[in-house]
């Protein structure tokens, strides 16, 4: 099905897509928001030396990724970067396989951040009314809201997005340093020792693989940087602006993270109350202020961050369905934009109810819906991994593809390949789960459900791909490389 001719316009500037990218990462909150998780395995010290490495890994990943989003700043990003750098032999299949699981990460990366959200609303209500008795309903109809709301902004007031996650970006830092000042001047001290040398499992993991998954408190900060990527088409100078900004995001959320962390593990005050807490960060703040209104109000910029977040997901997510329907993976129903608005609106539609449908199984059994939302991380890790062993592979060879103005030069290929042992590394800690015995409830399904959309992924291929699959839109790779703007017919 084709369109007549639509633009998308390149509404980004460099300023604006460099926030739009330190907003959806948003670091040092997901380091507060997830504290429980590392408590619990590893304490003080896998966080407080965890994140180090995690900021290294991250650097290696996003510039890796910035080189190749240099050569084609394309909406499709790794399926298209796997495409232009696999074997000749492998390119198809390969590129049909990266496609899917890249969107499948997506689409829980969405459930993810929207849980999140409404699991912060929540707890804000729980503090506030004590009478108040939560219920997983409850979180599904606040999901709902929040998805259909900023469905329509992504819909109606695209143009203001830029502006908005722009303004994200400012008070995300403001916010690091009302917190670090709060946190410094009113909250209880622990030692040097306790930070970075006391180490903790209630888990019943042993130290070592419960240090390792303590690990992923730091990770899930620095995951989906590639989220500006996927908005290219639509920023001005993409070759330059997006690499950059997806390379400075990570450098400064990790110092932003790292000062967070260092700040909140010395003045955490008692950890068993805060492990106690549904939401430690809520618990953290009013041990600190001594006030409910004071936690209420500095956890409510953080949940500004968080809808932010949720905005830039489901621009980002769209852009991926519009691109992979383009090519001819989805319906290319949904590559069809909207001459009013200039914005793929069933693009944006279709991730929302997907998300939607799936937080139903909230209702039931909130482990069912984490399940889901557990596939983003172990499935954007993959997805980074296929994208950087084909550049690896390119590398070598005799007729290798021509470097961007964004590039490392020599230190490129180290780098790359430190990204595939750190993301190699990390893929298999994501899929243990976080406590022993393994129940139902606390199990980690990442692990099935990254295997059941790969199964799904690979059926369809011989289906649909091997023999009906056209492969990419050349004429849109073209004109993304000339840097023009894209034009359909």
């Amino acid at each position: 099905m084709r369109c007549k001719t639509d633009y998308i316009q390149r509404l980004f500037n460099f300023t604006q897509i460099f926030f739009f990218s330190l907003t959806y990462l948003s670091s040092w909150e997901t380091q507060a928001l997830n504290l429980s998780a590392v408590l619990t395995n590893g304490g003080p010290e896998a966080l407080a030396w965890g994140i180090v490495i995690v900021v290294c890994g991250a650097m290696a990943q996003s510039a890796s990724l910035a080189e190749m989003a240099s050569m084609q700043p394309i909406a499709g990003a790794q399926y298209h970067w796997t495409h232009y750098l696999a074997p000749p032999n492998q390119k198809k299949f390969i590129t049909w396989m990266q496609g899917w699981i890249t969107w499948f990460a997506w689409i829980s990366t969405l459930a993810g951040v929207a849980n999140t959200t409404a699991t912060m609303i929540q707890g804000l209500a729980s503090v506030n009314y004590p009478d108040y008795e939560p219920k997983q309903w409850h979180l599904t109809l606040i999901i709902f809201g929040m998805l259909v709301v900023e469905a329509l902004m992504n819909m109606y007031t695209f143009w203001l997005i830029p502006w908005i996650e722009m303004l994200a970006g400012i008070l995300h830092i403001c916010l690091l340093v009302v917190f670090l000042v709060v946190f410094a001047c009113l909250a209880p001290r622990h030692t040097p020792d306790f930070v970075f040398l006391h180490t903790q499992s209630s888990s019943g993991w042993t130290t070592f693989p419960a240090w390792n998954i303590g690990l992923l408190t730091p990770v899930w900060g620095f995951v989906g940087f590639d989220g500006a990527v996927h908005m290219s088409e639509e920023v001005r100078r993409a070759k330059q602006a997006v690499p950059r900004s997806i390379f400075y995001t990570v450098v400064t959320n990790g110092v932003l993270a790292y000062a967070m962390v260092v700040c909140m593990l010395f003045t955490m005050g008692s950890v068993e109350e805060a492990q106690k807490s549904s939401f430690p960060i809520i618990e953290i703040c009013q041990q600190a202020t001594g006030s409910v209104k004071a936690a209420t109000a500095m956890v409510s910029g953080l949940l500004v961050i968080s809808l932010s977040v949720n905005l830039a997901t489901i621009a980002s997510v769209s852009r991926l369905t519009w691109a992979w329907a383009r090519d001819g993976a989805l319906p290319r129903w949904f590559s069809i934009i909207d001459r009013r608005h200039n914005v793929p609106i069933r693009a944006v539609w279709l991730p929302v109810l997907v998300v939607m449908a799936l937080a139903c199984l909230n209702i039931a059994s909130s482990a069912a819906f984490g399940a889901f939302v557990a596939l983003g991380s172990i499935g954007l890790f993959v997805s980074y991994f296929i994208a950087i062993a084909c550049m690896v592979h390119n590398r070598f060879q005799v007729d290798s593809a021509t470097f961007g103005n964004w590039n490392m030069g020599r230190l490129g290929l180290p780098v790359n390949v430190f990204a595939l042992v750190y993301t190699a590394w990390v893929t298999v800690w994501l899929a243990f789960p976080s406590s022993l015995p393994v129940t139902g409830p606390n199990m980690n399904y990442a692990a099935p459900i990254f295997g059941a959309t790969t199964l799904f992924a690979l059926v369809y291929w011989f289906i649909k791909g091997r023999l009906h699959w056209q492969g990419l839109n050349k004429d849109v790779v073209r004109l993304v490389v000339e840097g023009g703007e894209l034009q359909l017919k």
